[in-house]
């Protein structure tokens, strides 16, 4: 009797080491366990693998590889990057402002994938008309969701500063209120398909020339009164799921990099929950860098931006290292961590979403032709206050004959 007990306690002992093993053994899962769970499961390399992307498909740095790419959404920009241990599936962010941009053909694939091409952010704001605009919004989202993207890198909404910025056309405007206006109606209309935007380039890159090394010295006046300010009211308005720091140097410090501007701004005072992903390379001082060097990924991620994309090994390797030497904040990391993670639970992707490849294209190609008629503006001259006279006029059609 007392034998068969001993063997019952054993056996019972067994069982529940066993299991205690088991579960020891099992990782949390994204969805099924807390985030603070998943976060404190990973390693210092997954913790790099979520917090900087994953590289632009098709591309080793700037050069590009042979052949087509496997990925999900051939022409995407990039995205997050899988962890399949913890139920973290990869995410993907496809370029705009102007329509949705991948490649239109694919491989031993005879289908095309169009994608509608909407007026530009210029033509948009031009229409004054915000209820358009959503419309418009929610025509890119459901391209944007039915080809199996998750966030769409729009909108544009900088200051159009100078007439000779070569990103004008993205933009809306040179007034603040315009720019936030249309942002919020274009990000409301997007995101009402379940998909994410990207409220960019945040902030103060106003132009195209030195865009990695330019140095924006900006008074604090104006930069609340008119280069924050469009951001703002999208922000507050739409809630956009992602903002994307700028390339740019603000008083000497580069945007991704700048606390002031992803944290006491952003965060504590407009209470922007979402993401801050950098632009593609952001923090480095020029495109020939990128080979030989490595941005300050520690600086970036204390400062508040929690995603560097597109990603690159060596950032990835840099920060590995200062996980492991505690010579990162871990606070910030865990923060940016919850952030990232909290906006895959959200995703179509994450939610299972079976994506058509067949958007309704005669649908948006009437949206698109609403917004371009709205769009067009005829000047008339009442008064002479545009600076024409007859004698500009008179040369203009002389030399239309001869050209």
């Amino acid at each position: 009797m007392n034998r068969n007990l001993k063997k019952i306690g054993v056996f019972t002992l067994v069982t529940l080491g066993s299991i205690q093993i088991s579960k020891a053994q099992k990782a949390p899962q994204l969805g099924k366990d807390s985030l603070d769970e998943v976060i404190e499961a990973m390693t210092a390399e997954e913790k790099a693998d979520l917090l900087i992307g994953p590289g632009m498909p098709g591309y080793a740095g700037l050069v590009p590889l042979e052949g087509e790419p496997d990925v999900r959404v051939l022409g995407a920009a990039g995205g997050t990057m899988a962890i399949p241990r913890l139920g973290i599936p990869e995410t993907v962010f496809a370029d705009g402002p102007a329509g949705l941009r991948i490649q239109p053909k694919r491989q031993d694939d005879p289908n095309t994938y169009y994608a509608t091409a909407f007026p530009v952010g210029t033509a948009l704001a031009s229409s004054w008309n915000t209820e358009l605009i959503e419309e418009v919004g929610k025509a890119m989202g459901e391209e944007v969701k039915e080809y199996g993207v998750d966030v769409y890198l729009a909108p544009a909404l900088n200051i159009d500063r100078n007439p000779l910025n070569g990103r004008n056309f993205e933009y809306y405007s040179e007034d603040p209120l315009v720019s936030g206006e249309i942002a919020s109606a274009y990000v409301r209309g997007v995101q009402s398909n379940g998909v994410g935007t990207s409220v960019k380039h945040y902030a103060a890159n106003n132009q195209e020339s030195n865009r990695l090394r330019l140095n924006a010295h900006v008074s604090e006046r104006a930069m609340r009164e008119l280069y924050l300010k469009g951001f703002e009211i999208a922000i507050k308005d739409a809630e956009p799921w992602t903002i994307m720091s700028a390339y740019n140097k603000i008083n000497g410090v580069y945007a991704s990099a700048n606390e002031d501007l992803l944290t006491t701004v952003l965060r504590d005072e407009w209470d922007y929950k979402g993401i801050v992903m950098t632009d593609w390379f952001g923090g480095y001082p020029g495109f020939e860098s990128i080979q030989d060097s490595v941005s300050d990924v520690v600086a970036q991620i204390e400062a508040g931006n929690d995603l560097l994309m597109p990603g690159a090994e060596k950032q990835k390797a840099a920060l590995v290292k200062a996980l492991k030497e505690g010579k990162v904040n871990e606070e910030a990391i865990n923060t940016s961590l919850k952030i990232i993670l909290a906006y895959i639970i959200e995703t179509p992707t994450f939610k299972g979403y079976k994506y058509s490849n067949n958007p309704d294209l005669e649908a948006n190609a009437q949206v698109t032709r609403s917004a371009a008629t709205e769009g067009m503006v005829l000047l008339k001259n009442d008064n002479e206050v545009l600076p024409f006279t007859k004698k500009i006029w008179y040369y203009r059609s002389f030399w239309r004959h001869f050209i």
